[in-house]
């Protein structure tokens, strides 16, 4: 395997990811997630050297896509943080003015 194959079964695998988060398909996070480490470590295996263009647009693409799929799941965090805050009954978070002087 060359590191170009190696850096377009990343790439692959990051479009799974953030398939399975837009969809919420946790088994399909599960295993793309496990191709991309699997990938990922295929790249590592076959060393570092001089890259032309295209490894290097190859993994500029790669890390364009696990950017992506970081806003994806900081979105999804925010999202279950604000809905355990409203079940909660704290839905202004963790600050709350006048709370402090309550307990002096």
């Amino acid at each position: 395997m060359t590191r170009r194959d190696a850096l377009i079964r990343v790439i692959d695998a990051l479009h799974a990811e953030i398939a399975a988060l837009k969809s919420n398909d946790v088994g399909g996070l599960e295993r793309a997630t496990q191709d991309k480490l699997a990938a990922i470590a295929e790249v590592a295996d076959l060393g570092t050297g001089p890259a032309g263009n295209e490894i290097r647009e190859l993994a500029e693409e790669a890390n364009r896509l696990n950017e992506t799929c970081r806003i994806y799941v900081n979105l999804m965090a925010a999202n279950v943080r604000r809905r355990l805050q409203t079940l909660t009954g704290n839905a202004a978070g963790a600050y709350r003015p006048g709370l402090a002087g309550a307990y002096a």
